[in-house]
């Protein structure tokens, strides 16, 4: 894990060695400077991959011998001799729980150790969180516009920038409030659920009944098989009575292509409506199906649309679907689930929530795991300390000076259970309680002192690592989850609100 840095990290691990300055006590503290997608919070996320890293972190024979080739012929061999020698045995992380709301200029994560080894660390931790970071914050931001009974898929696979991001953002987007994703890898290595059934290509790639094969079913319930295809052909003309329209639009492909899968999953068949005309082919292939493998004792999960105006037919269908229900006896066929794809954004929620629709579960590739509103959080890891002295950077962009000495994190909350602040105290200073009237000053006007009284404070900050261990048990996914969700509800309605929503201060 050792080599996932920037050269210049170790142009200036070899400087401190040089200097003999390399095993000086430093701490560095990971922070980013705006919140992202002008929201007012961020989810905090890639804390586990992080730990994970440092347990790893050594240098390799051959990470040593390429080191060799990369760094000036000058370079003291007894140099690369002390880099096989490293690992992280000397360093301590803290950090807010993963999953935690996390606001601008708050470190959410502190690292201690051998001043060599905490400037090593820089590169690879900033990699392992800002992403995952970043997309945890974009699903979040999804499933608040979806609200809490929205089934939220993620689809990225195919959109994402390469393998690797493709898996932070399945496994992220699950932490920040997806259901479940269509990248089986994911599922495989993190537990996700997966999700899918079929696309265009399949329902396209059939012409006619007659190739349907097998297409007889045997019923629920036991007895013989029942040739489907028939079965679908006679409930198609009962469909089109119904709704007014003629059998004859229905495209035979698309109806083949819907009876092969009904007899490939007869517990799982969910139609893709729209690769013709939803409304004169795909809605009543499907209810002819649906109907006929109602009739053996089975019952389809769904149907999905990936064209037009996603919430109007939604709308359309629910009301076919109900129709279909009352008139053929058929109850459950009312509450067919409808899911929606096709480049959903944020604004797609907005205007689905706006126009009010019957969507049960929508899809989201490109818009989430290629986060095109910011593509990068901007996570920073500034050295804060070193030999028990703090440090300052000062610089003509404010923005970009640092708070200098290794601090404690408080969240305060008001009586009503929301957070209201963050507060930052150097290590000595006493911690706040709950009561206690507090004199602070914030960022951004540090010459004028406030006075607060939180009615509960929480320590934000609890120590994951230590004597190159993993020293407190990490939540399972599901669970990280889980917290983010609580973590996202206590906050205010004006803090959470996605546009322009209130500073909250720190």
């Amino acid at each position: 894990m050792a080599p996932l840095a920037d050269l210049y990290q170790v142009s200036m691990a070899y400087g401190h060695w040089r200097a003999g300055r390399h095993r000086a006590p430093a701490a560095a503290e990971l922070f980013f400077r705006r919140p992202p997608f002008r929201g007012s919070f961020a989810l905090g996320a890639g804390l586990a991959e992080g730990l994970r890293g440092l347990r790893a972190f050594r240098f390799s024979a051959a990470d040593v011998a390429y080191l060799r080739s990369v760094l000036p012929s000058t370079t003291d061999d007894a140099f690369f001799d002390y880099l096989a020698t490293l690992d992280a045995s000397e360093v301590t992380v803290t950090a807010i729980p993963e999953g935690s709301v996390v606001f601008a200029r708050v470190p959410f994560l502190q690292v201690k150790g051998p001043l060599l080894v905490v400037q090593l660390l820089e590169t690879t931790l900033l990699c392992l969180v800002n992403y995952a970071s970043l997309v945890a914050t974009n699903a979040a931001r999804f499933r608040l516009l979806a609200g809490p009974d929205m089934k939220l898929m993620e689809m990225g696979l195919r959109r994402a920038q390469g393998p690797d991001g493709a898996l932070s953002a399945s496994k992220y987007s699950y932490i920040g409030g997806f259901d479940c994703t269509s990248n089986i890898l994911a599922g495989k290595l993190y537990g996700i659920p997966v999700r899918g059934t079929i696309a265009h290509s399949f329902i396209m790639s059939f012409r006619c009944l007659e190739e349907v094969q097998p297409r007889e079913l045997l019923p629920r319930a036991g007895g013989d098989p029942v040739d489907l295809a028939g079965l679908a052909v006679s409930w198609l003309q009962r469909v089109c009575d119904l709704l007014q329209t003629p059998p004859g639009k229905a495209n035979q492909g698309e109806l083949a292509a819907f009876v092969s899968y009904a007899v490939t999953f007869p517990c799982d068949f969910q139609g893709l409506l729209d690769t013709y005309c939803v409304r004169r082919s795909g809605l009543p292939n499907f209810c002819a199906v649906a109907l006929a493998l109602h009739q053996l004792g089975y019952q389809a999960i769904g149907v999905r649309l990936d064209s037009g105006d996603l919430a109007q037919q939604s709308k359309e269908i629910r009301a076919v679907f109900r129709a279909c229900g009352a008139h053929f006896q058929v109850p459950w066929f009312a509450t067919i689930p409808i899911a929606v794809s096709n480049d959903i954004s944020e604004q797609s929620l907005e205007e689905f929530r706006k126009e009010g629709s019957e969507i049960d579960m929508i899809g989201i590739g490109t818009n989430l795991v290629t986060c095109p509103l910011q593509p990068s959080l901007g996570c920073v890891y500034k050295l804060v300390e070193v030999n028990g002295s703090p440090c300052l950077k000062l610089t003509e962009d404010e923005e970009k000076m640092t708070i200098p000495g290794l601090k404690m994190m408080y969240r305060l909350y008001d009586a009503a259970g929301h957070p209201f602040m963050d507060l930052m105290a150097l290590e000595e200073e006493p911690s706040p309680s709950a009561g206690q009237e507090l004199g602070i000053r914030l960022l951004g006007q540090l010459g004028e002192t406030t006075k607060v009284i939180p009615t509960t404070v929480e320590p934000l900050l609890r120590t994951y690592f230590r004597d190159g261990q993993v020293c407190e048990p990490l939540p399972s996914l599901p669970e990280v989850r889980t917290h983010a969700q609580v973590s996202l509800n206590l906050l205010s309605p004006a803090h959470r609100r996605l546009h322009e929503p209130q500073s909250y201060p720190v």
